[in-house]
């Protein structure tokens, strides 16, 4: 595994439109397998649910390459959302880092973390090695939780 030269930076509105147009691409495969990609609504869908106080923009080697965001909910867990890497970052062991940096503030402030992701979406794997467990699911999403670790 190559470990890149990444940073988060937080968000900001400008950052919206690069960062719909990402998710377009790196989730079309799931979408396309599941019959649910639509071009326009995968953007829009992003563009409603958008907070930019609660994102951050992943730059490997200084360069755009996706976001992450850590909602905070009522219940008092974390909500993981809009974790995209742009195809060139994946695999190299950012994502796994990225989680691990998130996951001990969390884990420092006492939070448990809930997520979805796509049924049947290789990213599944990934939350499941940083201790996330499915909770319910459906035909399109697994719903998952992460307790905090003390």
């Amino acid at each position: 595994m190559i470990m890149a030269d990444w940073e988060l930076r937080p968000a900001t509105a400008a950052d919206l439109e690069p960062l719909a147009a990402m998710r377009a691409v790196v989730m079309r495969p799931d979408l396309e397998r599941l019959g649910r990609y639509d071009p326009v609504y995968v953007r829009q869908r992003l563009r409603d649910a958008y907070q930019p106080e609660h994102t951050w923009i992943v730059e490997v080697a200084g360069e755009f390459a996706g976001s992450v965001a850590l909602r905070p909910a009522a219940d008092g867990t974390r909500w993981l959302e809009h974790f995209y890497l742009a195809e060139s970052a994946q695999g190299r062991g950012i994502g796994g880092a990225i989680l691990r940096e998130l996951l001990a503030g969390c884990d420092r402030d006492g939070v448990d973390v809930r997520l979805n992701v796509l049924t049947g979406s290789p990213a599944r794997r990934l939350y499941e090695r940083h201790g996330f467990v499915a909770e319910s699911e459906d035909e399109v999403d697994v719903f998952m939780l992460r307790r905090a670790s003390s």
